[in-house]
């Protein structure tokens, strides 16, 4: 994955901005999170997303209003990249009643029905066979809708990735598998859980169109998802993607990341989604270096805005938490 990567078509500025805007906002979200966890505002795990921006947002980039996701436990970016409100990102992580589970979810279980978004999992895996069934759910409504699951390397070798895959297959379903290939279930190197560490191959294997490309370039993931997606419109899916990348820490907060090798991380932080990001928009379009700055403090204040609404929030009582447990 080393060198640039080449893009043969000139994106839009619009384009370019708006990746920025979500790499960024992903970047400053998960970092401004973590602090939030260390003053012990935030209860449970939390997994963040940094050093793996690019492939949320290149990949939701190339989706449009009406398609779905389907996330993991590291999702955050995932939401953040599909349109969802901070404050009440902020709100679920606090556990608080304003948040878009009233704080029942927290970090690993953030949701939101009403605009496709089918919500993270804590099951490693199991966002894949949800992912399909929604996508034959809208075959058989007769749309064009996408659905998207992103999944990781680890969860590659649960019996439900090539299960649900092979399915999408057979039904020629408009749906779209993202590995986030970051090299690690939990702290177990991905060359210890399988011989053949291009995942992007057990697609082909079963005759499913699959590409590899780097998940670090925001824009090379969002060209080949507009690939996919437009296969899939066509009704040719399913598509597989395999987007390489390397978190920047641990599997978790406190997970001290001692087993990621020095020099590995430093190659991957020299190649840092965010930064690309940013490279694209100053060197494809004209935008001012004053204009970056501006969107830079918008997206700190948005999230600093997030932060005072959650902690003014209520949490939801006893007698409600009564309630909703009794049904569920």
């Amino acid at each position: 994955m080393a060198g640039e990567t080449r893009h043969p078509n000139a994106p839009s500025r619009a384009l370019l901005e708006g990746m920025y805007r979500t790499a960024l906002k992903i970047r400053v979200f998960e970092t401004e999170g973590i602090k939030l966890y260390r003053q012990g505002l935030i209860r449970g795990y939390f997994h963040p997303y940094l050093g793996q921006e690019g492939i949320a947002t290149g990949v939701c980039a190339a989706l449009k209003e009406g398609d779905y996701i389907a996330s993991t436990h590291r999702g955050h970016g995932h939401c953040i990249a599909w349109g969802a409100d901070v404050k009440k990102m902020v709100a679920e992580l606090l556990q608080k009643e304003t948040g878009y589970c009233k704080g029942y979810g927290g970090s690993m279980h953030i949701a939101d029905i009403s605009v496709g978004n089918l919500g993270a999992n804590g099951i490693v895996g199991a966002g894949t066979p949800l992912g399909v069934g929604a996508a034959l759910a809208n075959q058989i409504k007769g749309n064009d809708a996408v659905t998207v699951t992103f999944t990781t390397d680890g969860a590659s070798n649960n019996g439900t990735f090539l299960e649900s895959l092979n399915l999408a297959a057979i039904w020629n379903l408009s749906f779209v598998l993202v590995i986030e290939n970051n090299q690690y279930a939990v702290s177990t190197k991905i060359e210890e859980s399988t011989r053949e560490t291009d995942l992007y191959k057990r697609g082909t294997a079963i005759g499913v169109e699959s590409h590899q490309v780097d998940g670090n370039d925001p824009l090379a993931v969002y060209e080949v998802m507009k690939q996919a997606v437009e296969t899939c419109r066509a009704g040719k899916g399913p598509v597989l993607i395999e987007a390489k990348t390397y978190r920047h820490m641990g599997h978790h907060v406190n997970d001290p990341g001692k087993y990621m090798p020095a020099d590995r991380l430093a190659y991957y932080k020299e190649r840092d989604p965010v930064d690309r990001a940013r490279d694209a928009l100053t060197k494809m379009t004209d935008i001012e270096a004053s204009e970056i700055e501006a969107i830079e403090a918008e997206i700190r204040q948005e999230f600093e805005d997030a932060v005072e609404f959650s902690r003014a929030s209520g949490e939801v009582g006893v007698a409600e938490f009564r309630e909703f447990a009794a049904i569920y």
